[in-house]
């Protein structure tokens, strides 16, 4: 059973999210209403998850982030944020934040993100131990519209990142997060030409995914995932099979959230580099090794 803590100096807040969380999973919630109480909340019960709200008192939610990427840099941490702090949410997860959802969206977004994090943080262990002593790979995945191969794939290939010195384990994460997050754009924007605007009803915008996901000329379409990872940098090239999209004007799951969107936020602050095709359909994103740093997800 998922242990998660949730952080806000809000008791309102904290009730809220806690309602939101348990309907996922089977999880145990824990609670600290600052930083510094997070942090001794952490080092007693030691999460599979944190989520913090952005200003407390005594610590806030980017020093949190800090702290925990320091001392317990396998627990991933997800941010809730206010209307308006994309540049704060960037910071973030610059910072190692994993992820990040604003609080106006957390009714709709905050179990997928738990979902995506946790799912993230999960692996095999004797296979991810193998992982490390990759050399060089590449692979190119060529899928149908299908969510759960996604997933797949994306799984697939943050073991393969495994190889590659990034710091910890939550920048491993945060790279595979950034992946999903550009195959979801190719996905949904992309093949399916779904789109979403401010206010836009989010089960409607899933029905009509998976819609078209048996209809013409959607079906037929794939999303093309070629990954070349060795121990100096990951490079992941994803294109889809639809008509062309302004990528700069994307939201995906976001609306209302900035008009970057989440996804792109996510994408532009974990990666050293992000490229766009003129014909806006392909990305190519490129992280690059941390040799300064110590690789202790080794041990994970």
């Amino acid at each position: 059973m998922p242990k998660v803590l949730i952080v806000d100096d809000a008791l309102t807040d904290r009730v809220r999210v806690s309602g939101i969380a348990s309907r996922w999973m089977d999880c145990t919630i824990l609670e600290a209403d600052n930083g510094k109480s997070a942090m001794e909340q952490i080092a007693a019960h030691l999460p599979d998850l944190v989520l913090t709200d952005l200003h407390m008192p005594e610590m806030d939610g980017l020093e949190l982030v800090a702290a925990v990427k320091e001392d317990f840099p396998h627990i991933p941490v997800i941010l809730m944020t206010g209307q308006g702090n994309e540049d704060v949410a960037a910071l973030a997860l610059r910072q190692g934040a994993a992820s990040y959802v604003p609080k106006v969206r957390l009714a709709d977004d905050l179990v997928s993100t738990l979902n995506q994090v946790h799912s993230a943080a999960k692996s095999e262990q004797s296979q991810s131990h193998l992982m490390h002593y990759l050399g060089e790979a590449s692979a190119t995945f060529q899928l149908p519209n299908d969510p759960m191969l996604i997933r797949a794939c994306v799984n697939h290939l943050m073991n393969m990142l495994r190889c590659l010195p990034l710091g910890d384990e939550t920048e491993r994460l945060r790279v595979g997060i950034a992946v999903q997050e550009a195959v979801n754009n190719a996905y949904y924007h992309g093949n399916l030409e779904v789109t979403t605007a401010a206010g836009d009803d989010h089960a409607r915008f899933n029905e009509v995914a998976m819609s078209r996901c048996y209809e013409e000329p959607y079906m037929q379409r794939r999303i093309s995932v070629t990954a070349r990872i060795n121990r100096e940098q990951a490079e992941f090239i994803i294109r889809h099979d639809g008509p062309g999209f302004d990528f700069g004007s994307v939201n995906g799951e976001d609306a209302g959230n900035g008009k970057r969107g989440r996804g792109m936020t996510l994408m532009e602050s974990t990666m050293d580099e992000v490229r766009f095709s003129d014909d806006g359909t392909e990305v190519t994103m490129v992280r690059h090794a941390a040799h300064d740093e110590c690789d202790v997800d080794e041990e994970e």
